[in-house]
């Protein structure tokens, strides 16, 4: 539903008579003080009318009927006076260009967009009281921006969910990204298919807390010192499930349509193989090989041996049944597994084989393994990083985003007032390419209330819908408390729906009639679209159209890194770690 500003705006074009007269009106009073102010003074240095009178008005009129004289100093006097009001004149018309130098084609739909009253629970003091409400002291919040209306900046606080819709080029991760990763007062899950976002918080974070880089593509160039088992999430038949819902959903080609039966019963075998490399102690890619041959029954009888007689007949049923049927669900799980066969993805999820030492005892992987309970309990640093395409390594980092972002919820459960002391922050960034956390909808709203604020960042609506689906998109939309539209988007149903949003405006139009040789002018209001959608497709760079929870949309200007606190340390992180500097 719109919301209406009953703000009146004039026709474009019009000239506003009401600026002229009030503009006529001061100079009328600045020349009458001017008079007043050297007649006054004048008088006194040079001892002439000695009945001056106080009121300017008959000062004026006895200096033209010439019973006053006007003093030589007088004339000194307003020359001085007269100079100040140059210079002040002078001075508002410099900051009026100040002002205006920064402003872009839709900064005039700001004034009929919220009133800084509504967004104040955003703004310096209020967020900082929520921030001390919520364990924080000292910090507001997550940076938004700033409002274009009087530039005061904006925070989100640290249990609202965001959700940012920004196509390409538009300043997303300077502008939104990376200033949200160095407000976090605790740990960090980022997630990304570019390496900008690392490099520039990478030695910022490092001082808060050690810095774990996922980094399986080599998006980054990052080397395996250390690694996960993605099985140490498999504690039950349950997670079984969910970490086969995250293969599934990375594996899937966008848009692409599901198999009614056997997309679902591959999942489910893999579910199994999954659970029974982890209740067998091996590593998960044993789970590949075991997909490779039909006729290995080492999953049934691990499953069977750890106590899960219905999972081990699921899986022992595909391997009985008949050809066909067993070879397309193989082939199905094997495709949503296929990560696994990766050969540079291993030293990532597998322990080094390191031999065997003088006693002939195996000698341990001298790496640390991640672990993600202890991290959501400390202010370390976790960056995952994967690309679309051919090798993805996308499955893992969502299983390894959703085991992170889960144990931060099992640790707040059992936390004073079922919440996180400090705050995690989660971004995730390229989310419908790189995290596709199918379940992320329903658990939104959740996480705000356990202290685990997400920013969800997408490239299109669209983009969201492919992943989620339409109604599963919309419920991540209304889940979440802050809602930015960065612009680059050129999706017209979507675009459509966001002028609703935007809502209304009263304009004043006029129109002129002559009859018989008078002429006359009537004026009328006409309601219109605050921006319209072809504002909103050509969005300018540094700006953003806001929602937040309980009041109207505002325009806010969003603001850069290096124009940030952090400046300094993120353009010497940058010159550490690009390409370039390794040379």
């Amino acid at each position: 539903m719109s919301s209406t500003a009953n703000n009146r705006r004039r026709e474009p074009g019009k000239a506003s008579n009401e600026k002229l007269i009030l503009a006529l009106a001061l100079s009328a009073i600045a020349i009458v003080a001017v008079v007043w102010v050297s007649m006054t003074m004048g008088s006194r240095m040079e001892g002439v009318n000695p009945d001056l009178t106080r009121d300017p008005f008959e000062m004026i009129s006895g200096l033209l009927r010439g019973t006053l004289v006007w003093p030589t100093a007088a004339t000194l006097i307003a020359a001085a006076c007269a100079a100040v009001v140059v210079l002040i004149g002078i001075w508002v018309l410099w900051m009026r260009a100040m002002r205006r130098k920064g402003r872009t084609s839709v900064d005039r739909a700001a004034p009929f967009m919220a009133p800084l009253r509504e967004i104040s629970h955003m703004q310096g003091k209020q967020a900082q009281k929520k921030s001390e409400q919520l364990g924080v002291p000292g910090n507001p919040g997550i940076p938004v921006g700033a409002t274009v209306v009087a530039g005061k900046p904006l925070y989100a606080s640290f249990e609202d969910m965001m959700i940012v819709i920004a196509g390409p080029r538009v300043g997303k991760s300077t502008s939104l990204v990376i200033p949200a990763l160095l407000s976090a007062p605790g740990a960090v899950v980022s997630t990304s298919n570019k390496r900008d976002v690392l490099d520039a918080t990478r030695d910022v974070r490092a001082a808060a807390g050690p810095v774990w880089v996922f980094d399986p593509q080599r998006v980054a160039l990052e080397e395996p010192t250390w690694w996960w088992n993605p099985l140490s999430y498999v504690t039950d038949d349950t997670k079984a499930e969910k970490l086969a819902q995250h293969f599934a959903a990375g594996s899937k080609v966008p848009g692409a349509k599901e198999d009614a039966f056997f997309d679902p019963k591959g999942q489910s075998f893999l579910a199994g193989l999954l659970l029974a490399a982890a209740v067998g102690n091996r590593p998960i890619s044993q789970v590949y090989s075991w997909l490779t041959n039909v006729s290995d029954e080492d999953p049934v009888n691990l499953l069977e041996d750890a106590g899960y007689a219905l999972m081990a007949d699921g899986v022992a049923g595909v391997q009985r049944s008949t050809e066909k049927l067993r070879d397309s669900v193989y082939q199905t799980a094997e495709k949503m597994a296929a990560c696994l066969k990766n050969s540079a993805i291993h030293p990532w999820v597998n322990p080094a084989v390191g031999g065997v030492d003088s006693e002939g005892n195996a000698i341990r992987d001298p790496r640390p393994q991640f672990n993600p309970t202890e991290f959501v309990t400390g202010t370390g640093t976790l960056y995952s990083l994967s690309k679309e395409g051919t090798g993805t390594a996308g499955p893992l980092v969502t299983a390894l985003t959703a085991a992170t972002i889960e144990a931060a919820e099992e640790h707040a459960a059992n936390s004073r007032g079922g919440r996180l002391q400090t705050p995690l922050l989660g971004i995730l960034d390229e989310a419908a390419n790189v995290c596709r956390w199918t379940d992320l909808p329903d658990l939104y709203s959740h996480f705000g209330s356990r202290g685990i604020p997400i920013m969800s960042v997408f490239q299109s609506w669209s983009q969201g819908i492919a992943v989620f689906g339409r109604e599963g998109m919309r419920k991540l939309w209304s889940a979440s408390n802050v809602k930015l539209y960065a612009g680059g988007v050129s999706e017209t149903d979507f675009l459509g729906e966001m002028s609703e949003l935007v809502g209304t405006y009263d304009r004043e139009t006029s129109s002129v009639s002559y009859n018989r040789g008078v002429r006359s002018t009537s004026t009328s209001l006409k309601r219109e679209r605050i921006l319209e959608v072809q504002e909103l497709a050509d969005l300018p760079r540094g700006r953003a159209v806001m929602f937040s929870s309980g009041s109207r949309a505002t325009l806010v200007k969003t603001v850069p890194w290096y124009e940030g606190p952090y400046a300094t340390a993120i353009k010497a992180s940058i010159d550490a770690h690009e390409p370039g500097a390794r040379v």
